[in-house]
């Protein structure tokens, strides 16, 4: 398998700004950011700037590239980011640049998909990986907006999954508001609840999760809206 980087891994992609902040390489003389009116996301300035990382109050949200593949591989490989289903756990590098293919045909085929996560503080660093995905079969009036992520131990318990839920689904609901917002979850997850609950989220399902080596392990599905059976199998899958 190949990827093809959206830009060289030489080029970093924030300039330090006079006040502190950080703007995109690319763009440097013209604002990327805006605030959104609920003061916890920022959206893009155009539609066309889709890929160019948006900033939240603490956090730093960018497409991923080909490149973010051993930091990511660093999370999806650690025990620690396993502890709910540690048969999740990536062992090999292979296995994370197989979904990094797919994350990257994400934005490519749906303009929106998973982001990498820094620190506004710290950009250089990648401590998580989340967003929203397409997913479920469009076809059927299945698919549905995957929202999901995943922290390194040291950025867990701050409230970051929270505030890159509310950036997620702000984005989803701008791109396609008509199609809902799921997040599904083991049901001694008990974090990943609170956030779904947090950023408005509803419980609607709990069912045996399928495909998981624990046969008593229970999967908890929430959404913004009550689902359609399409769209409920889709989540169930």
């Amino acid at each position: 398998m190949a990827f093809t980087p959206r830009t060289t891994a030489s080029a970093p992609r924030y300039l330090a700004s006079p006040d502190g902040g950080f703007t995109p390489r690319t763009t440097a003389s013209a604002p990327r950011y805006l605030a959104s009116p609920d003061g916890i996301g920022f959206t893009p300035r155009t539609t066309a700037s889709a890929l160019a990382p948006l900033r939240t109050a603490r956090l730093l949200l960018d497409a991923p590239r080909v490149d973010d593949l051993d930091a990511l591989h660093g999370i999806y490989g650690d025990p620690r980011t396993w502890v709910h289903l540690p048969s999740g756990r990536h062992t090999v590098p292979e296995r994370t640049a197989g979904l990094l293919e797919r994350w990257l045909d994400d934005w490519t085929t749906a303009g929106l998909g998973a982001w990498v996560v820094h620190e506004a503080s710290d950009p250089s660093t990648v401590i998580g990986h989340g967003g929203c995905a397409l997913r479920g079969d469009a076809d059927s009036g299945g698919a549905f907006w995957n929202l999901g992520y995943r922290f390194s131990p040291e950025a867990q318990g701050r409230g970051y999954a929270t505030e890159l839920s509310h950036a997620a689904i702000a984005a989803a609901r701008g791109l396609r508001p008509e199609v809902p917002v799921v997040a599904y979850l083991l049901e001694h997850n008990t974090a990943s609840a609170r956030v779904a609950e947090k950023v408005g989220l509803v419980l609607q399902h709990r069912a045996p999760d399928a495909g998981n080596p624990d046969p008593d392990a229970i999967r908890l599905v929430y959404a913004d809206r009550e689902l359609s059976p399409a769209e409920l199998r889709s989540a169930l899958v």
